[in-house]
């Protein structure tokens, strides 16, 4: 397989509402073909295939991120300020799952993937900043991010700490290892599962070209990545800097701080680390992609910033 690029411009469909952070695509039933997506308002809404119709369908009452379709039938959301919760599509429900881990209240719930036996991986980006303050965990470098594991039983885990803001999960396509998306080290952090290396962690991708967000497997077996934003080599000469300089850099007025650079890529990787594509969007009408999810030949791509999604029909 050789690696491709296109510059080609996404469709972009507007919805109701700012930061259309992370999407998932139905895959049966009536709506098949429709794309889910939360908004910063708490809203999660649906959109027909060909964006035509927008239906609200539920309301987390917090800050909906990453989403993932259950085994139950609902959706389970990764909510910044609630935790993990599960959605019934059907009556607008919400179940509250997980919202704290050891006792203590999680501040920054990110993303998730699901296993065949319903065990649920999730991310939980820093134990120190919400999300309204990410960019202060960010330059501070915290490395309080973490990948959590919810067994079928009900019992939750941590699986891995010390993460530069955990972000996307993903599984490989055996179940054999998972995957975390560290925001702040431009990594993919691998955990085994199974096999001779179970327990143990390394890279699946080292060095990316900018800052990865959410990341999904797609219906073509490969691992989508979104990069939020191109390598800041200012940001990066801040977080090796001393504790104290960090700090005082995310206590400057907003105008001031370093800014994400206008930009919209997506990627995708095989279960070995090997690049399949790499997709640099013009970023005039949709800038800063945090979400993304390939069917069936089309890139679905979330914004945190933007009120649409995009897709791009390859």
């Amino acid at each position: 397989m050789t690696t491709s690029s296109t510059s080609a411009r996404p469709e972009i469909h507007p919805l109701p509402g700012h930061g259309a952070e992370d999407v998932v695509v139905l895959t049966d039933g009536p709506h098949e073909g429709s794309v889910l997506s939360g908004t910063e308002d708490g809203a999660i809404f649906r959109l027909s295939h060909d964006g035509r119709r927008i239906d609200r369908v539920a309301h987390t009452g917090g800050r909906p991120l990453g989403l993932e379709l259950h085994p139950d039938g609902r959706l389970l959301v990764c909510d910044a300020r609630r935790g993990l919760l599960r959605v019934d599509l059907a009556t607008g429900d919400v179940e509250q799952v997980v919202h704290e881990v050891g006792g203590r209240e999680m501040v920054f719930c990110n993303n998730a993937a699901i296993a065949s036996d319903g065990t649920v991986w999730f991310s939980d980006s820093s134990t120190r900043f919400s999300i309204e303050q990410w960019k202060d965990d960010f330059v501070q470098d915290t490395r309080t991010g973490r990948l959590l594991r919810l067994d079928p039983s009900g019992e939750v885990s941590v699986v891995l700490d010390g993460l530069a803001f955990a972000n996307g999960v993903a599984l490989a396509a055996d179940e054999s290892f998972v995957v975390v998306a560290e925001t702040g080290g431009r990594t993919l952090v691998r955990h085994w599962i199974t096999g001779e290396r179970a327990g143990t962690r390394d890279l699946l991708v080292d060095d990316l070209p900018g800052y990865p967000d959410n990341i999904a497997r797609g219906s073509d077996g490969l691992i989508w990545v979104a990069i939020a934003s191109p390598r800041d080599p200012v940001v990066e000469r801040l977080q090796q800097s001393p504790p104290w300089l960090r700090r005082q850099v995310t206590r400057i007025p907003q105008p001031l701080q370093p800014k994400p650079a206008r930009t919209c890529r997506v990627q995708a990787y095989d279960d070995t680390g090997r690049l399949v594509h790499d997709h640099d969007l013009p970023a005039e009408g949709f800038h800063m992609a945090t979400g993304v999810r390939e069917h069936d030949g089309a890139v679905w791509i979330g914004s945190l910033l933007e009120p649409a999604v995009a897709v791009l029909r390859r």
